[in-house]
């Protein structure tokens, strides 16, 4: 069988950086899906990839988004305003055509409501690589868990702060592609640094899997980036672009412009010399 497309990229990252030495963190941005209209998100996930992104996250909008703060949840609010479906972000995905390993980041509602099989080869087709269910923890439905795990489709995990020693070697069962470490508790949304023990959380997830590890909630700035380069795999980052493409919302085209810079200057940072991650 062909290498995974996600794991084909890690590899190709850690080619880039040099080796097992000294390799990069990758950058992961986040986007809504159809937000802030669909023609500016397929733009937005172009500009992605052009900008520098080596992975990005769509997410599905949904009427119940618990564990997203106030910028995700407005975005998801717009989307569903203008008619954004399940069907209509896959088609999203599909007409955004991109190079790089797009991962269907959603809730488990939508999933089920489409139906598991249907959306797991549709999402396949439109050439999604892998599924993140954010309120789906390891162990909660083996059907569920068997039916991702037998599709193309790598099912990425999330781990938080607060998972046990004794769970965290279960919690990570059946993970393909990375696992996602949930930097803080709470809900997503810019804070103003990142977590002094994040090295620390990153180690104890690397003892208990050979999957790279990538940091999100909280990170809106190319200096938090950076830091949070130092020790992990990669850096994901979503309040702050969603925001970003906001801000133009009454000029068409600036929030593009805006997403753009801090695109760039966020792929600088996880690029930057001194970041290596240690292997």
């Amino acid at each position: 069988m062909s290498e995974h497309p996600i794991a084909r990229r890690w590899r190709a990252i850690r080619a880039e950086g040099g080796g097992r030495e000294r390799r990069r963190a990758a950058l992961i941005p986040y986007l809504t899906a159809g937000y802030p209209t669909p023609a500016t998100c397929i733009a937005a996930l172009r500009l992605a990839e052009a900008a520098g992104a080596d992975f990005v996250e769509v997410g599905v909008p949904f009427s119940d988004p618990l564990a997203d703060g106030p910028t995700i949840q407005r975005s998801t609010q717009a989307a569903l305003a203008q008619g954004i479906t399940v069907a209509r972000v896959l088609e999203l995905v599909g007409e955004a055509q991109l190079g790089i390993p797009i991962v269907i980041m959603t809730y488990l509602n939508p999933v089920l409501a489409y139906g598991v099989g249907r959306f797991l080869a549709d999402a396949h087709a439109a050439g999604a690589s892998g599924l993140l269910l954010t309120d789906f923890p390891a162990g909660s439905d083996s059907a569920v868990e068997e039916a991702v795990a037998a599709s193309p489709l790598a099912l990425i995990r999330l781990i938080a702060p607060t998972t046990s020693d004794a769970r965290l070697a279960q919690a990570v069962a059946g993970a393909r592609g990375f696992i996602y470490f949930i930097s803080r508790l709470g809900v997503t949304g810019a804070r103003p640094d990142v977590p002094p023990d994040l090295g620390v959380q990153v180690r104890r997830i690397r003892a208990v899997t050979s999957l790279p590890v990538a940091v999100g909630f909280g990170i809106s700035t190319p200096a938090q980036a950076a830091a949070a380069a130092r020790v992990a795999d990669g850096v994901v980052v979503g309040s702050a672009l969603v925001d970003a493409l906001r801000g133009g919302a009454g000029e068409p085209g600036a929030g593009l412009n805006v997403a753009e810079r801090l695109l760039r200057d966020l792929a600088a940072a996880v690029r930057a010399r001194g970041n290596e991650v240690p292997a």
